[in-house]
């Protein structure tokens, strides 16, 4: 069930309504059996490895929580990841590694064939395993209470409202949440449904919008030239922005309406002045259980710079390899990593080299803004790798990124004609695109949320009707998966 599919605008209500007529004591209940009704409108068949990952995490973190030697808890702790990380192996990773394996082999020219077997990727998978195995570390540390209610933690799993995209919540977060009495707030329900309208503009709007262009450029990447490369490119960072946090937006939306609070999982990541900073403000929930799980347990930056920039390669490595089985995102991932260390080894020398900016503030400003241009310039860059279909043509995209044939109108334009296919298209994206930049910069700078909530009630709501308007004028009909959800 997608979020913008006609079946959800006709589930989210009734599961809303439901769950505030319901008494308290069997809210949980009703929650969890939506939540896998949610799922199973997927693929029934694989709320089974939900319900296995859940299981398997539950039992372990009871059996750390009773254990009184430090080995057993160990052991428990192995068995819970072993058996999580080998379902996502499996679903997701085996086809991958027997094929790498078969292309190693074949160069050393020795006989192997692979096994050849197709199995569809259960959606959220990665999500929902991460949410568990993070629970079960945090109760192996001792920095959370086992929950002994096995409802209440399947649900934790489970809740719809992220169970496919997260934001991967910490149990710390969302697991108290289950006990507390949540009555029908209009506060909350203004703040949730102002957000669930942001996300689907972002998404069937923007999002939806480039995406045609996009894949028309990266569908048939070697019919194109360095400029359309550029723009499709540009074009994908507006579109994966706006369709992840666009999803994250609904996502926190429908849970606020309900009485929940979701952490923030985008901070407008393409006003960062650099990588890291993108980092610390793009996929935040995966960022920080990536920095938590394995960066800080890998010795973090307390074992020396050398062994530091080991363990940044290693967790963006590993980050890449989470968003797909490709190598493609490995390199991405590789990408990224390589862009931390060297930030991190021409921090001190880039600071001398441009103290003097310090001096006025109209240098500061150009300085911020130079940076910001660059730092998105290389998440761009990067990108490429990220969208790419195969190697060959991420590497054709990188090499060709410069092949323009001229700066003329007549070239550009001719250009343009070819990414966009119609001039409906343009104009579309013409009518679309630049509001939302706008709306975005102003976003930035003074929350919207708290412009709305200072606004005039007959000015707010009348904001509120153009918006939907808007919506429904630019929505295309053609709507499309979101693209997290391969992951």
């Amino acid at each position: 069930m997608l979020f913008n599919s006609l079946g959800f605008l006709i589930f989210f209500p009734i599961v809303t309504i439901a769950y505030f007529l319901l008494p308290h004591k069997v809210r949980w209940a009703f929650l969890l059996a939506a939540s896998y009704f949610f799922y199973m409108c997927w693929n029934a068949a694989y709320a089974l490895l939900l319900l296995s990952s859940t299981v398997v995490t539950y039992a372990g973190a009871i059996g750390i929580d009773r254990s009184r030697k430090r080995s057993a808890k160990k052991a428990l702790l192995a068995a819970s990841l072993t058996v999580n990380l080998g379902i996502l192996f499996i679903f997701k990773y085996f086809e991958f590694f027997t094929s790498g394996l078969y292309a190693v082999l074949d160069r050393l020219q020795i006989s192997y064939t692979p096994v050849a077997y197709s199995l569809l990727l259960p959606v959220g998978i990665s999500f929902f395993t991460f949410q568990a195995l993070g629970y079960a570390i945090d109760v192996y540390r001792g920095d959370v209470p086992v929950q002994k209610h096995f409802g209440k933690y399947a649900l934790f799993v489970s809740f719809f409202p992220q169970l496919v995209a997260g934001p991967i919540e910490r149990s710390r977060n969302l697991l108290p949440q289950f006990d507390e009495i949540h009555r029908f707030d209009d506060r909350n329900a203004v703040t949730g449904l102002r957000l669930m309208l942001w996300g689907y503009y972002k998404k069937i709007v923007i999002a939806d919008t480039v995406c045609v262009a996009v894949n028309t450029v990266y569908n048939n990447i070697t019919a194109f030239d360095g400029f359309a490369i550029c723009i499709a490119t540009f074009l994908f960072a507006i579109q994966i922005y706006c369709d992840f946090s666009g999803y994250s937006d609904i996502a926190r939306g429908c849970a606020r309406i309900m009485g929940f609070r979701l952490m923030l999982n985008f901070d407008h990541p393409y006003f960062s002045h650099s990588v890291q900073e993108f980092w610390r403000r793009w996929h935040i929930s995966l960022s920080t259980w990536f920095k938590d799980y394995i960066y800080i347990p890998l010795g973090g930056n307390r074992k020396g710079k050398a062994r530091q920039y080991v363990n940044l390669m290693v967790t963006f490595l590993v980050s890449g390899l989470w968003h797909g089985a490709n190598i493609t995102f490995v390199v991405w991932g590789g990408i990224h990593g390589l862009f931390q260390i060297v930030g991190q080894l021409t921090r001190r020398f880039r600071d001398r080299c441009f103290a003097w900016t310090e001096k006025a503030a109209v240098w500061r400003r150009l300085r911020g803004a130079s940076q910001m241009v660059l730092t998105f310039l290389l998440v761009c860059f990067a990108w490429i790798f990220f969208r790419a279909n195969t190697m060959s043509d991420a590497v054709y995209a990188v090499t060709h990124l410069f092949d323009w044939q001229s700066l003329s109108a007549a070239y550009l334009f001719a250009d343009l004609k070819m990414v966009f296919g119609t001039r409906a298209e343009f104009y579309r994206l013409l009518a679309t695109l630049p509001p939302f930049l706008l709306v975005s910069v102003i976003d930035r700078r003074r929350p919207l949320s708290r412009l709305a909530d200072r606004a005039k009630p007959l000015v707010r709501w009348i904001a509120y009707v153009a918006a939907i308007i808007y919506i429904l004028l630019f929505a295309r009909a053609d709507m499309q998966d979101f693209i997290y959800f391969q992951f």
